[in-house]
């Protein structure tokens, strides 16, 4: 029935509309005839699925595969099967992707063209399901939980699969046969690639071989799709797109798969859409702005190896990490990014899989386990997630459909020079559908607290680290990236309606206005920001051998001057320990007690400090050298009784910190706040009162000198009269001299003021008595 051109178009495996010649056609009588393309099959047999009888024996009417008859007494579409026998051997039963209607509705093709689809990765990607094998209607989602075969998921690498020397299917017939008559199991695929010419799904149940399952392309989104029985949960797959001018590209993974290999391999992993799960009730009330929040920021693979040595499985931290940040009063975790990236050194911040935790640490199922465990010791989970740019690497979204569809066309919008990575055009709209849903994606398949968003300056500027006549204005001449703009409120508007509870953090280090405000007046909408600008300031300050500090007074106190016009968490982050930068202990000036001593007096200063708090992973017990990805943390410094007891010093300070409301509650406002010392730069001394808006106090003194004051006089705020000392960063039970007032009750003078012992380089916490 097929003309010369069609048919080498189909073997060819460019063929524009491959539904239109492949499976049950009828001819100008009215007969039905029956097409397939198996290249590797020596013969298909047509068996009538609901009496399971032999039909007829298709024609071989090509060498390469390509079969075809006429079905005997049938003129009405009907349920088949294809009972083939492999070249290389053994035989199976199948159902025919060719048989089933398109599975997307007009609708929802317009909505995801529109941008009105809030869920695009329940259209996208792939989708493990069962199908009436009557034209494809009656699509039911398989749970990712559920095979769609009894036995285990596919080990072997992409590599491995593609040196097969016949299509997975020939291994056992059992696939095929196990499907009931009426519904069919398998997974739906569908890809955004408007450009494409000719798309297919390949993987290592087809032999990777592009011809076997070409899609349908639905015009009206520029998306992709088809229905392929039997495929399940844990097949490999990637997309092989043929461009618009008919060249092949590389092989490309999925955008919106949910699972993947672990690199160096790079496909796709089928793993079903995780079912909905919302954040816990009593995680909302702790991620107010008036709550307490401390946040232990981790890389999941150098934290501890796992077992084997290597990278640890979700279910080894799920078993050692919440445990372990609890202990330490920690109120949330922090993951650096976890969605799937091809290269370790990148931490993670350079991703191609906005949807898949990373295979590094097992699958979905395990990070979920995890999810579980933070909640269950009461600790919240913060992931890092990276909306400003992604990677090169050809099997990514680069040039995905062989334009630029995900990235700006112009590299003076789409190319960040800074880390040789491609800027997401943050305008059209179904890229921004790509973004949102990805977050979206992880707070409500994932019950994640939050997020934090990396790189947010970048995104938000458009001349960001380029010189005059190097980028591209805005329609209104400026340099702000409006469509960026737009998505984060786009974005916090969603979140706001859809998860309550959910928080999100920029890292966002210029002046730009409203970042943490809402969006209903002007701002970004993010929840909090991260202060840069007090993290820069203070560890130079901090680094300043003490007989120097006095010159350098302001950069301690300068923070107080915008404190208050962000909602700011204080981090003393991954950045600040690599490339160079040493330890936060290897910061310090001086000996060996003095370097301990200034660790534990800034942690101190940062404690009693407005803002909520971020400190990465190995600082809590005074890491020596700076922090290695490829190394697990030194734990066994904890041997050494100057760094338990820092470890111990952050543990008291998250409890003390959780438990007066005066350290928290008015983390985000000015009335909590209130100076009492900012001006001693002869004794490099600091004092202040917190104050918790319902009468609450705490006094917070530093002296970062390496000289005690003795009866060093400190004016109280009005309230009460006498104090208790309940912290003192110089305690030998945190490894310092233990000088300072005893813990005791410290009474006003009739000067009003306190007069107290300073402990050299140390921050005392007081409190009403």
């Amino acid at each position: 029935m097929l003309d010369p051109a069609a048919v080498e178009a189909l073997l060819a495996a460019r063929h524009a509309d491959p539904f239109a010649v492949l499976g049950l056609h009828a001819d100008a009588a009215g007969a039905l005839w029956l097409r397939t393309l198996l290249p590797g099959a020596a013969a298909v047999v047509v068996v009538d699925a609901a009496s399971g009888k032999d039909l007829v024996d298709l024609l071989r009417v090509h060498h390469d595969g390509l079969f075809e008859a006429r079905i005997p007494l049938r003129r009405e579409r009907f349920d088949y099967r294809l009972r083939v026998r492999w070249h290389a051997g053994g035989e199976g039963v199948y159902a025919d992707a060719y048989a089933f209607a398109s599975l997307i509705s007009d609708a929802e093709l317009q909505a995801f063209h529109e941008g009105r689809h809030g869920r695009p990765y329940a259209l996208l990607g792939a989708h493990p399901a069962e199908v009436s094998a009557s034209c494809g209607s009656g699509f039911i989602p398989r749970p990712a939980s559920q095979q769609s075969r009894d036995e285990p998921a596919p080990t072997k690498s992409e590599s491995e699969s593609r040196d097969e020397p016949a299509p997975t299917e020939s291994e056992s017939g059992s696939r095929g046969e196990r499907a009931p008559s009426g519904s069919v199991p398998g997974t739906r695929f569908a890809v955004w690639a408007p450009n494409a010419s000719r798309v297919s799904v390949v993987g290592n149940f087809n032999d990777w071989d592009g011809r076997r399952h070409p899609m349908r392309l639905r015009h009206q989104a520029g998306i992709w799709e088809i229905f392929i029985p039997h495929v399940a949960v844990g097949d490999l797959y990637k997309f092989e797109i043929v461009d618009r001018n008919g060249q092949l590209l590389p092989l490309k993974s999925d955008p919106y798969a949910f699972a993947a290999q672990l690199r160096p391999d790079t496909a796709s992993r089928v793993f079903g859409l995780p079912a909905e799960r919302r954040l816990p009730v009593e995680r909302a009330a702790a991620n107010e702005r008036h709550a307490p929040i401390s946040i232990y920021e981790v890389h999941a693979a150098s934290w501890r190896h796992g077992a084997n040595g290597g990278f640890p499985d979700w279910r080894e931290l799920a078993e050692q990490l919440p445990a372990y940040a609890a202990s330490l009063g920690f109120t949330h975790i922090e993951l650096l990014p976890i969605s799937e990236h091809p290269f370790d050194g990148s931490w993670g911040y350079q991703p191609v899989g906005l949807y898949a935790p990373t295979a590094r640490h097992g699958d979905p199922a395990g990070f979920a386990q995890f999810v579980d465990a933070c909640h269950a010791h009461g600790l919240g989970l913060l992931l890092d997630w990276v909306p400003a740019h992604f990677p090169s690497d050809a099997h990514g979204l680069a040039n995905f459909d062989g334009t630029a569809l995900y990235e700006y066309g112009n590299p003076q919008e789409g190319f960040h020079r800074d880390w040789n990575t491609l800027i997401y055009n943050f305008g059209r709209t179904e890229v921004r559908s790509f973004l949102i849903g990805s977050a979206r994606y992880w707070l409500e398949r994932h019950a994640v607290d939050g997020l934090r968003v990396d790189a947010v300056a970048s995104m938000l500027y458009r001349d960001y680290s380029r010189n005059s006549g190097e980028w591209v204005p805005n329609a209104f001449g400026g340099r702000e990236n409006l469509e960026a703009i737009s998505l984060f409120r786009a974005l916090h508007e969603q979140i706001g309606h859809e998860f309550p509870g959910a928080i999100t953090a920029a890292e966002e280090s210029t002046a730009f206005p409203g970042v943490s405000a809402p969006t209903y007046s002007g701002g970004l909408g993010f929840h909090y920001k991260w202060n840069m600008g007090w993290m820069n300031d203070t560890l130079r300050y901090i680094s300043v051998d003490p007989v120097h500090r006095r010159w350098h007074h302001d950069q301690m106190s300068f923070g107080l001057v915008y404190a208050f016009s962000e909602n700011y968490v204080l981090p003393i982050s991954h950045d600040e320990v690599v490339h160079g930068k040493g330890s936060m202990l290897g910061k310090m000036p001086g000996d060996d007690w003095q370097r301990f001593a200034n660790l534990r007096a800034y942690y101190g200063f940062m404690w009693g400090h407005p803002g909520k708090k971020l400190l990465f992973m190995g600082q809590e017990f005074a890491q020596s050298n700076e922090w290695n990805h490829e190394q697990a943390l030194p734990w066994h410094l904890l041997d050494d009784s100057r760094h338990a007891g820092v470890q111990r010093l952050i543990g008291d300070l998250n409890r003390l910190y959780r438990a007066t409301p005066a350290l928290h509650r008015l983390d985000c406002e000015g009335a909590g706040f209130q100076w009492l010392i900012g001006d001693d730069r002869a004794n490099s001394v600091y004092a202040w009162a917190r104050l918790d808006g319902d009468g609450g106090l705490a006094l917070v003194i530093s002296n970062f000198t390496p000289v005690p004051r003795h009866d060093y006089r400190v004016p109280l705020p009005a309230g009460a009269p006498a104090w208790r000392e309940v912290l003192n960063t110089d305690s030998a039970h945190y490894g310092g001299s233990d000088s300072g007032n005893g813990g005791g009750v410290l009474n006003a003078h009739d000067d009003g003021c306190l007069r107290l012992t300073l402990p050299p380089l140390a921050t005392l916490f007081l409190v009403p008595a």
